[in-house]
């Protein structure tokens, strides 16, 4: 009796276990906040329970000497100290259990590291100013941050990987969670050597802005890019789509095509984490519609 209860106890205690590992593992949607005054705050994001991730956007200006600028468009001015209410909206996500991330980079900015030092440097002011760290200026408030995210699209690649590491090297303090948005041709003309150290969570691939692997009436370009993707070293890879026609230049595609025949070839993938939406502005019903189908 004794025997046959305890065996019962273990197979409950492994059958908890791995429940709770695939609850943690479930895939889900990732966007981008903060570049469009009109997409409501960041509460309002987290309350539509849509996403699992949310990444603010962006720091533009950082490293090489350069005072860092948040950028964060229409919803406040760092400068003036107006963003330090979003600690509020960033504790009421993460109580829902959306990690919030702050990304660097993106489209257009000034910022680039010029050596590994430089780049330990920049990770020391993350740290401190948006993570679990201390500063005198925290342009966000006190909320800490869940992570960061690379959205590094101009410049070189040097040093990116650096970052990553000493980023990294704050996980024995309190766990930085690292992503990375490369561009669907691969590798990545900025993002390869820091994605090839294996120390991102998540990779949320941009499958647009690029013909020769987004989509264009086909799947077949993306669903083969797709499987190069799905072999890279780190985290979970999650296929980046543009959330309305006009969120990009290229590779929008209907939420009945990523339902019928997209989806069904890549969830399969160990590696497959969701879909990442650019962005929160575009995304009037995008996410809804593919909820129940992530």
């Amino acid at each position: 009796m004794a025997a046959h209860s305890q065996t019962s106890l273990l197979l409950l205690s492994a059958l908890i276990g791995f429940t709770l590992f695939s609850s943690s593992q479930a895939a889900g949607i990732a966007t981008y906040w903060g570049q469009n005054g009109g997409e409501g705050t960041l509460a309002d994001a987290c309350n539509t329970g849509n996403y699992q991730f949310i990444n603010i956007g962006f720091l533009t200006t950082f490293g090489s000497g350069q005072t860092p600028v948040l950028n964060l468009a229409g919803h406040c001015d760092p400068l003036s100290g107006t963003c330090t209410g979003i600690s509020n909206d960033i504790r009421a996500c993460q109580s829902r259990g959306i990690k919030v991330l702050l990304s660097l980079g993106g489209a257009t900015g000034s910022y680039s590291l010029s050596s590994a030092d430089d780049a330990r440097q920049v990770a020391d002011y993350l740290w401190n100013t948006f993570l679990g760290g201390s500063s005198s200026s925290r342009p966000l408030g006190d909320a800490a941050l869940d992570g960061i995210d690379f959205d590094i699209e101009s410049g070189s690649g040097q040093f990116w990987d650096e970052l990553a590491r000493a980023l990294s090297g704050y996980n024995s303090q309190r766990k930085v969670y690292l992503s990375a948005a490369p561009q669907c041709p691969i590798p990545d003309a900025h993002l390869d050597t820091a994605i090839q150290t294996g120390l991102f969570d998540y990779i949320w691939v941009q499958f647009y802005n690029n013909e020769q692997c987004d989509y264009r009436g086909s799947p077949d370009n993306l669903l083969a890019r797709w499987n190069q993707w799905a072999s890279v070293p780190g985290g979970q890879v999650f296929l980046g789509l543009p959330a309305a026609e006009g969120a990009a230049g290229g590779g929008y595609m209907p939420p009945d095509v990523l339902i019928s025949q997209v989806l069904p070839a890549i969830k399969s993938s160990p590696k497959y984490g969701g879909v990442m939406l650019w962005n929160r502005f575009f995304d009037q019903s995008y996410s809804s519609a593919i909820l129940s189908s992530i």
